[in-house]
């Protein structure tokens, strides 16, 4: 995967070397900066949360089967979105039963909060040194082309745009296939 992946990149780096060649002026040095960097930060993420799903495998930490994942129930908590089972007329229920749920539901989320080392855990791919030392080449290649004086919008925004579809492009057309 990751050499079909670097593959691909560096076969759409030489089309982007050869417009940018075309197109002469400070093209090429933006494009090539913008596109080497973004390539970085496409990789150290992938490498990143790869190495996050590895370890949590290892430990089970991610159920299998037809657990929810903890994405799923962030983003849908209440199970709505999920597929309906056949539905069964509700009986009616008194007030005092309203009651009782919605403090039970209260102290359930009280029991789910986060701790700050819960998060931390769960961040670890966003705060790997990959991704923020590719990040940090990022930003000291904007400044560079900045303080030099040959920072051109068009043509740096092109070249962070690429390796991102490209990535994107090779992870779909592959299916998930290994």
């Amino acid at each position: 995967m990751i050499g079909t992946v670097l593959r691909w990149l560096l076969l759409v780096d030489m089309v982007v070397l050869a417009v940018a060649a075309w197109m002469q002026g400070s093209w090429l040095i933006n494009t090539q900066i913008a596109y080497v960097t973004s390539a970085l930060v496409m990789g150290g993420s992938m490498f990143s949360y790869a190495n996050m799903i590895r370890q949590r495998l290892a430990v089970a930490a991610i159920p299998e089967g037809g657990d929810r994942d903890i994405i799923d129930q962030l983003e849908d908590p209440h199970d709505l979105y999920s597929d309906p089972e056949p539905s069964v007329e509700p009986e009616p229920v008194s007030a005092e039963e309203i009651k009782v749920a919605i403090r039970e539901e209260k102290t359930r989320m009280k029991a789910q909060r986060r701790t700050v080392a819960q998060g931390l855990r769960d961040s670890r791919a966003a705060m790997s040194l990959y991704r923020l030392g590719a990040y940090g080449v990022l930003i000291f290649g904007f400044f560079y082309l900045r303080g030099h004086h040959v920072f051109q919008p068009l043509p740096y925004l092109a070249g962070l745009a690429v390796p991102i579809v490209v990535i994107i492009f090779v992870l779909v057309s592959r299916g998930g296939k290994r």
